[in-house]
Parts: structure tokens; sequence; C-alpha cells
């Protein structure tokens, strides 16, 4: 079996590697040289802005300017030959082409009567048959945008036109867009099933990993949609839910970040603030859609608002996440740190949006720049509870074998022999004594056989009486050379079973056994403002304590073993005070928060 050094170290550069992979494939994708430039089509003449003055068209993006309606009129770059098409790529325009004065192509629904496809032209892809457009034909191409107050963008991230047969679309997604969709769809494997399980076996159901998987899955989901949008209707035929299902990703995914920043918040205020911006996503989410289905306004129109909506629940996440992190919140740090880059381009998409500074969206290299952060805290703290979990297996194992030891250390053959002589004798003397005392032996044991079977501490109260069954089988044996006193003032807490019969023992055996006309052992209950004291006190013939251990008959490995159990399950201490021909006093302190725990 690997070891888990071994184990994160190969799931580090798996996701490592998936990740390079997907960077990789999308700037491949988006290199010019990566097309083929022999199939790319383009109008060569001159275009005009919403009726306005007509210019040349730029070479390669013909256009680069904001419209309301767009007219292009030219010849082809390339012609088009036997049992070629002519395909144009639309997203969120209408268009129609026409060839000589005859239209040839477009994607205008004139027989659509649905109000939310009404006007909404969606995502489509089109052929033009070579018939259709002979050598040397006269273009005209005109546009028209919906969508004018929100839409600045590069002629070509609305509209792609090529020439080829009609699989050339296929050929261009499988070797363009095929490596960067598996490589997202890895991406959300690893967050639909690796995280949760991971999480799962590290220590029961982890809504960190849990609601971290979900949100790696929308993420693959998102940067997957976002890079194959124009092939959709290769296999989505109705063109509006191309659109439909781009956009959706995009808010899912927001979703399933104010999830992530939810589950990892501390402060009950932040949580309630998390909770209300759960909601208003929720609410604002239902609202768009009802406004898409009654053809008021699509996904798209009213997707600059949403993203706007988007950038305000952001800011009240990470200003929640700044004051956890200033609290010194380290799982908060570790998240605001990966949440910058995402915050970052959030902020300077919503703004591009509408002043056209830049082309293209960073937010994909925000969330991988993200996530990859994110992914090598949680590979590191998952590296960090397997070492922990290992850890607490190996305490388990050793607490088992110390109660074990204790178990037959407190039912050693000379108690056995002395306690049934002892009952033996008071069967002629005192029979109802003697029946008495067997119950109370038989219970002795069983409570001690009992203990095995406890894997948490117990109340104090069930301890008390299993040590009152011992030490009545003591008295037994000392008869009045040992008094027990009782000086309980509370019970409320718990205790590792049999860890105050050791201490109790010593005082008995050790302390007022030792001396010559016996003694007293008190056991006693206190309560202060942070902690529960067991004190056991004797006033036998005591000991040094600074003295190395002597083989005088007391168990000091089992007393290690009490120590240890009373850290481990409890953050209890023992302290022991003694002076010779005084007595000694045991003091168990028990922490409250721990005990509250």
């Amino acid at each position: 079996m690997l070891k888990g050094r071994t184990l994160s170290y190969i799931t580090l550069g798996m996701i490592a590697l998936i990740f390079i992979g997907v960077c990789a494939s999308i700037f491949i994708t988006s290199s010019e040289y990566y097309y083929d430039e022999g199939a790319k089509q383009y109008i060569i003449g001159e275009y005009s802005v919403d009726g306005g003055e007509w210019k040349p068209t730029i070479e390669e993006e013909m256009v680069h300017e904001n419209f309301k309606e767009l007219k292009i009129r030219g010849k082809l770059k390339q012609e088009i030959y036997g049992n070629e098409a002519l395909i144009i790529m639309a997203q969120d325009v209408w268009f129609d082409l026409k060839a000589n004065g005859n239209s040839v192509v477009s994607n205008e629904r004139i027989w659509d009567n649905n109000p939310a496809f009404k006007n909404t032209p969606g995502y489509s892809i089109n052929y033009a048959i070579s018939d259709l457009i002979p050598p040397n034909a006269q273009i005209e191409l005109d546009i028209k945008n919906p969508y004018p107050m929100f839409t600045v963008q590069d002629f070509g991230e609305f509209l792609q036109m090529s020439s080829g047969t009609d699989s050339l679309p296929y050929q261009q997604f499988m070797q363009t867009k095929l490596p960067t969709v598996i490589l997202c769809l890895l991406l959300c494997f690893f967050g639909l099933i690796a995280f949760p399980i991971a999480g799962f076996v590290m220590g029961g159901i982890d809504y960190r990993y849990l609601s971290f998987g979900i949100l790696c899955f929308f993420a693959g989901v998102y940067i997957m949609v976002e890079n194959i949008y124009a092939f959709l209707p290769l296999w989505v035929f109705d063109n509006v839910m191309c659109m439909v299902i781009d956009v959706l990703t995009n808010y899912l995914f927001a979703v399933a970040l104010a999830v992530y920043i939810k589950t990892n918040l501390d402060f009950t205020a932040h949580k309630i603030i998390a909770n209300i911006v759960l909601l208003l996503l929720a609410v604002a989410l239902l609202a768009v859609s009802a406004l898409h289905i009654t053809g008021v306004a699509d996904f798209y129109a009213t997707e600059p608002f949403m993203l706007i909506f988007f950038g305000l629940c952001t800011i009240a996440d990470t200003v929640c996440l700044i004051r956890e992190a200033l609290s010194k919140n380290k799982i908060a740090i570790s998240v605001l740190n990966s949440w910058i880059p995402i915050f970052l381009s959030v902020i300077i998409d919503t703004a591009n949006l509408f002043f056209d500074f830049m082309s293209g969206s960073l937010l994909i290299y925000g969330i991988i720049a993200s996530l990859i952060y994110q992914l090598i805290q949680l590979v590191i703290d998952m590296r960090a509870k397997y070492k922990e979990t290992i850890r607490y297996q190996k305490i388990q194992k050793e607490l088992y074998e110390a109660k074990v030891s204790l178990m037959v250390s407190q039912i050693q053959p000379h108690f056995l022999y002395n306690s049934l002589t002892s009952i033996a004798m008071m069967c002629t003397k005192d029979p109802p004594l003697a029946k008495k005392a067997t119950i109370n032996f038989a219970d002795y044991l069983r409570g001690n056989m009992n203990s095995l079977k406890e894997k948490n501490p117990v109340p104090f109260a069930r301890e008390l009486e299993h040590l009152k069954k011992y030490l009545m089988l003591e008295q037994m044996r000392f008869g009045d050379m040992l008094n027990i006193e009782y000086d309980i003032r509370t019970e409320d807490f718990v205790i590792p079973q049999l860890s105050v019969q050791p201490l109790v023992e010593n005082a008995v055996k050790h302390g007022v056994g030792m001396k010559e006309d016996g003694g007293t052992v008190t056991i006693a209950t206190r309560e202060t403002d942070d902690s529960y004291m067991v004190i056991i006190t004797d006033d036998g013939v005591g000991f040094d304590t600074s003295a190395p251990p002597k083989n005088d008959g007391r168990s000091h490995v089992g007393m290690e073993n009490v120590k240890q159990r009373l850290k481990d399950m409890c953050n209890a201490d023992v302290i022991i005070e003694s002076e010779i021909g005084k007595g000694t006093t045991s003091t168990i302190i028990i922490p409250k928060e721990d005990k509250q725990q």
C-alpha cells in the first residue's frame, strides 16, 4: 500500500498536469497558427456601422466596432468550389448573407412564435453550398445586434466564417477543442468523485472537501463550455438553448463559489451574510429565468446586470473572508489567497464589459490560478489529515492495550484469592454480608470487562460507583485499618474508565496499607472556573517523589498508561505530591473546554 506522502505527491502531480494541460490547450487553441488558414474566410471590401460612412474592412478582423446594425460588402478572400460550403458560426447576432443580391444563408427564424425565442438569436452553425455562391460573387453581409448597449467585442467573437465540407466544424472541434474538453472532464471527475471521497476517507463527510469538489466540477464545466460554445449547435439543435447553456454555466459556477466560501467561514455573523448572499443569488436566478421564459429579456440581455450583481456578492463574501483572515483563521487566509485571482479577474472582466479596454476574458485564467493554489493547499491538508489518522489509530491501539493491561492489573490472582477467601470466611460468620460481597465482586469483575468496550470517557458518577465496589472488597481485606471518606461536590464531568482506580489502589496498598495502624483514604471532587478536579488523599507512609522508581510493588508502567490515557482522551494532567511520614495527594485536573468537546 502506498504511503501518505507518495499518495500526496501522485495526486498533486496529476492535478498539476491537468491544469498545465488546460492552460496549454486554451493557449494553443487560441493561437492563430493552430487553425487551418486555408479554411478561414473573411470579406475584403468595406463596411458601414449603423448607416454611417463606408470604411475599408480590416484584414482578418473585418470590423472592430460596437454596433447596432452592420453592413459589409465585397468579395470573399477565397472562392468556394465543388462540394465545399461557406460555414458561418454566429453567436448572439442576426445575420443575412447575400451573393449577387440573392440571400443564400441566414439565421433569422421567421417561423418561430415562441416569445422566448422571437428576439433571441442564440448560437447557430449555418451552411451555404458553393452552387449558391458563384466565383467572384459580390457578397453582402447584414448583421443586426439585438444587444447594442452591452455587446462590446471583436467581430470574430460573435461571427466566424470558414469554407470546407460539412464535416469541417467537427474536424475543427477534434483538432482544437477536444484536448481541452478531456482535461476539463478530468477536472470534473476530481471535483465530483475524488475530493468528496477523499474527505470521507479522511474522517467522514468533510463539507470543505465536498464544497471544493462541487466548485471544481462547475469550474471544469464552465471552462469547457467557454471554450466550445461556438460548437454547441453541433449537438444541441436549439439555438437559444445553446446560449442558455453557456450563460447558466457561468451562473452555476458563481453559486458554487459562494457555497465554497460559506463552508470556510467560522463566525456566525459571516455565515449569516453568506447565507443571505446565496439566497439573493437564488432569487436573482429565478428572476432572470422568468424574464427569459416570458420573453421580456433573455439570459444574454440580463447577463451584464447579473455580472454586476455577482460582483457585489463577491465583494460581500471577500469582506467576510478578510475579516476572518485578520482574526488569524488559517483556513480563511488560505481561501482568501486563492480567491484573489478570481476576485480581480471578475472585477476586470465586468469593467471590460462596458469600457472595452481589452479583448478576451481573464476569468478562466483567474479560476485556474485559484484552483491550482487551493488544490495544493487541500492536498497538503489531506496529507496532514492522513498522518493524523495514522497517529489516531496508533493512539487508539495503545489506549486499548493500556486498558487491557490496566484491567488485568486490577484482577491479578492475589486480588482474586484475597477477595474470594474473604467472602468464603463470611459465608459462615455473616451469610447476608457474604451474599452482598459476592454480588459486589461480580459487578466489579463485570465493570472491568466492560471497560474494554468503552472508547470514550464515561460520566464520573459511573466511575465512582465502580470505585466503591473495589473499595468495599479492599475493606473486607483490611478491616478497620482502612477508612474511606468521600467528599464529592460535583459529578458533572466525564473521565476515562478505570483511570481513578490505580491512584486509589496506590493509596490503599502503598499508603495506608504500609502503615502499622492503617489510615484513611479520601476521594474528593472540586470544580473551578476552568477545570474539574479529582483528588485522592491518604495519610499513609508517603514516598519521595524526586527519587527514581523502585521495585516496591508500585505499578509505575500502569501509572504512566493512566496519565497518557487522561492526556489523550481529556487533555487532563495528573499531579502527585507526597511527603514521607505524612501521606500522598494525587490530583487529576480536567480542563472544562475539553470536557465540553
